[in-house]
């Protein structure tokens, strides 16, 4: 039996933490393929510290998304996100481009033929993850941890905040009473800033982006509330620690709160069942919550590489379902493909859609009119609705 009464901790990182800076690179090329053709293929990584970015992995794309472009794809996403400090710029930083052809092994692995359909791009498990803790279903920990340095972010962006740089960590503790979120225990956020700022100065910029992001009433007392407990925090960035794409896993899912399958999303093509089969998981599982069948849903997914058809699925509802959990499981097989083409069918996902997830989370964010965030969609609810009555 799950503990009623507790704490419990998620952490979020900026657009210009040194691994989301990768992050954001990385799934910026990926846009790029899928925006010159939806049937490319990426897998690429990025590494980033003073003033040099490097990039490797391997691609099966068209001719006109030369390895040369793709270094002022980097160039943009870092000017994007605003870096433009003596040790790290987005025009002066060295790019390395080591990028080639993907493995013909892989590929006919991978690829369709003949009767045989499209397999999945890798062996691996992946879990998807919901909860009614919050309206976007979402844990608590995660979706204010990450609400936080969103509104930090927007109000540098806009130049209401312009002594703030884009390095940025949150942390939030929430207290938990019956099993449900209730305040904020404590508060901890560390941003990068202007030398003339003083770390009392910092924290009153600070403060305002936490009390309007929690919930009336949420916000822990005053010696609870961390704002660069270290005193100081000019240098930053990839200037001040490197950075390399898929180190932020946890980040990017529930906080912690749900399991986590064996890759990372940033980078990869949606064929690459690492990243598309997470996003089917979060979807079926929203769904399930949403439709009222269950208060807390995770779902496991698990692939081999050159199968098409997933060889498990996995539901539990941690004892909050009011359905029969494997009914549940063949109902959700029937509405949803989850092969690796009928995923990225079903979702639409052979879009240039990825740069936009690479900070504050690839789950809770509303569904975009050009297919973004599609697996937060909750159009299955009528039909999970009807067939259980």
């Amino acid at each position: 039996m799950s503990k009623a009464n507790y704490l419990f901790t998620s952490e979020s990182v900026s657009e210009g933490h040194p691994d989301k800076v990768c992050d954001r690179i990385s799934d910026a090329i990926v846009d790029t393929f899928l925006n010159a053709d939806p049937q490319s293929r990426v897998a690429v990584e990025t590494l980033c510290t003073t003033n040099r970015i490097v990039l490797a992995g391997e691609v099966r794309g068209p001719a006109s998304v030369s390895l040369a472009s793709l270094e002022d794809v980097a160039r943009a996403a870092v000017r994007d996100i605003g870096y433009e400090q003596d040790g790290f710029h987005w025009k002066n930083a060295e790019v390395e481009v080591y990028v080639h052809a993907q493995s013909a092994d892989i590929a006919q692995g991978v690829d369709a033929a003949g009767n045989k359909d499209e397999g999945a791009g890798d062996q691996g498990i992946m879990f998807g993850y919901a909860c009614d803790e919050t309206e976007v279903l979402m844990p608590a920990p995660i979706y204010y941890a990450h609400a936080i340095l969103k509104s930090l972010a927007e109000a540098r962006h806009s130049g209401a905040e312009p002594l703030l740089g884009p390095d940025a960590k949150s942390q939030v503790t929430l207290r938990y009473v019956n099993g449900r979120p209730v305040g904020a225990a404590s508060v901890v956020v560390s941003t990068q800033h202007d030398g003339k700022l003083d770390q009392d100065a910092v924290r009153e910029i600070v403060r305002p982006h936490v009390v309007n992001v929690l919930p009336a009433g949420w916000m822990c007392d005053e010696p609870a509330f961390y704002v660069n407990p270290t005193g100081r925090f000019v240098i930053g960035g990839p200037d001040g620690d490197s950075g390399l794409t898929g180190r932020k896993i946890i980040v990017d899912t529930y906080g912690g709160a749900a399991p986590h399958g064996g890759g990372a999303f940033s980078g990869k093509d949606p064929t690459k069942v690492d990243r598309s089969a997470a996003y089917a998981a979060r979807y079926l599982a929203k769904n399930v919550v949403a439709a009222g069948l269950a208060q807390k849903c995770v779902i496991q997914l698990s692939y081999a590489i050159g199968v098409s058809k997933p060889l498990s699925v996995y539901v539990d509802t941690f004892g909050s379902n009011r359905v029969d959990e494997d009914r549940l499981s063949d109902v959700l097989q029937s509405l949803v493909d989850l092969s690796p083409r009928g995923i990225r069918t079903h979702l639409g996902l052979n879009r240039p859609i990825y740069a936009r997830t690479a900070a504050y989370g690839h789950f809770g964010r509303p569904p975009e009119p050009d297919g973004g965030f599609s697996w937060e969609r909750l159009d299955l609810v009528p039909e999970l609705k009807g067939r259980f009555g």
